[in-house]
């Protein structure tokens, strides 16, 4: 565990940052902002478990926001430092999991006649907001895998995230007797 003795470093305060690695990079680099945005995504799952889920959401959310600060740290090191520090790491068991977690809800909540708009309960409507940032997540981590190598199963976890948190937000609302507001494509 990484020990935190001291806040502030002033050593960003030029525009740049360091990897875990120990290397330099620009704050706005491809890198930086892919982590950066899943720490956003983790702060956005904790504002929805506090403004209050339901009993299933609350027992798996805070387990994911575990896997993200993994995710983050699989992200903030270069794929070349990885064998030298024993790093938590997401895997293909993480992504398996999430599979089963979206099975068992949307067995609950059923399958969609058409698209639903964001909303419902503040919970719910909370959780379509980190769906949505999981999904710019996803495709800044693409965005870096296309000039860097990035964890083999970084994007499938998050891309699997972005699901499960779209039937999550269905799970809450129905377990609030919220009804779903269905698309109408022709307002």
């Amino acid at each position: 565990m990484p020990r935190l003795t001291k806040i502030y470093t002033k050593k960003g305060d030029f525009g740049e940052t360091s990897l875990a690695g120990g290397q330099r990079v620009p704050k706005e680099s491809e890198r930086i902002r892919a982590y950066g945005t899943v720490d956003e995504l983790n702060a956005q799952i904790g504002l929805a478990l506090a403004l209050g889920l339901s009993d299933r959401l609350t027992a798996v959310l805070p387990t994911i926001q575990n896997e993200l600060f993994n995710l983050g740290s699989d992200l903030a090191f270069l794929e070349e430092d990885k064998q030298k520090y024993d790093l938590p790491e997401i895997g293909e068991r993480h992504v398996e999991k999430l599979e089963h977690v979206i099975d068992e809800l949307n067995e609950i909540v059923g399958s969609l006649q058409n698209f639903i708009l964001p909303g419902g309960t503040t919970g719910a409507a909370q959780l379509h907001v980190a769906r949505t940032v999981c999904r710019r997540a996803e495709r800044m981590v693409i965005a870096l895998s296309r000039q860097e190598a990035v964890g083999e199963y970084v994007i499938p976890y998050l891309n699997r995230l972005s699901d499960a948190l779209f039937v999550m937000s269905r799970y809450e609302n129905q377990q609030v007797g919220q009804a779903e507001t269905l698309w109408d494509s022709h307002k």
